[in-house]
């Protein structure tokens, strides 16, 4: 009896923009005041971010091809091709991740509980399902655009971190401590849907939303990306997609 060998990986594969998308599209871009001069060719948000081993959350992208800056005042809308849901089984339910180029400052090599390169100002996140209608993400709940999590350029930029970890959760903690932290994610800023609010701070019910508005109110955001979480369901299929079987048979 001979053994044959048969991978069906393509058979069960599913194309990468049904479980993991990024901006595609942007719609508009005002630097407003203070933003980083040359820093504005808002096309590098679009993509995934900035990735390879040279990124780490202590080294992060920082070059005109990577970032977009926006000042005070300013603000940057990008398109997805594919709605992102808001689906609350997504990890921690959060639904789409904003990457920032944030960095853990360290002493003695190692993260001291601090970071770098963040805003220490004030943002606002809006979504909106056609570009017509607005609503703002709960600012009691979301964070600060170009904040924590410093991004990785070797972790998944569609699985979000915990957000219950801050700044100070790192503190002592080297590369693979921070890597060990992060559980596979590549960082970044996550955040929900389902925080969205109407202009009389009323919660609204978004199934999905194809439009995301990153406004910043005071100091400076730079962004290099923005990414959807997958839904879990079809982020195993994918896997299983990926695996490969073997068919045994009789010659």
């Amino acid at each position: 009896m001979k053994i044959r060998s048969l991978a069906l990986a393509s058979l069960f594969a599913v194309p990468a923009a049904m479980y993991a998308q990024s901006a595609t599209s942007v719609i508009g871009y005002t630097p407003g005041t203070g933003f980083a001069a040359g820093f504005t060719n808002a096309a590098t948000a679009l993509g995934a971010p900035s990735s390879g081993g040279a990124i780490t959350p202590f080294a992060p992208a920082f070059s005109k091809s990577q970032l977009v800056s926006i000042g005070a005042g300013g603000s940057l809308t990008l398109q997805f091709a594919n709605p992102i849901l808001n689906d609350p089984s997504n990890p921690y339910g959060l639904d789409f991740i904003i990457f920032g180029n944030t960095f853990f400052a360290t002493t003695g090599g190692n993260a001291n509980g601090s970071l770098g390169g963040n805003n220490t100002g004030s943002t606002r996140v809006e979504v909106s399902l056609d570009d017509i209608n607005w609503f703002t993400l709960n600012p009691a709940l979301a964070p600060t655009v170009d904040g924590i999590f410093p991004t990785d350029g070797t972790g998944n930029p569609y699985q979000p971190v915990d957000p219950s970890l801050t700044a100070g959760s790192f503190t002592g903690q080297n590369l693979a401590g921070v890597r060990s932290l992060y559980a596979g994610s590549a960082g970044g800023t996550g955040f929900d849907i389902g925080w969205a609010q109407d202009g009389d701070g009323d919660s609204i019910n978004l199934a999905s939303v194809d439009y995301i508005r990153i406004d910043v109110l005071s100091g400076k955001s730079e962004i290099d990306a923005v990414t959807a979480v997958p839904e879990p369901a079809t982020a195993a299929l994918a896997l299983l997609g990926a695996s490969v079987f073997f068919i045994r048979r009789k010659i």
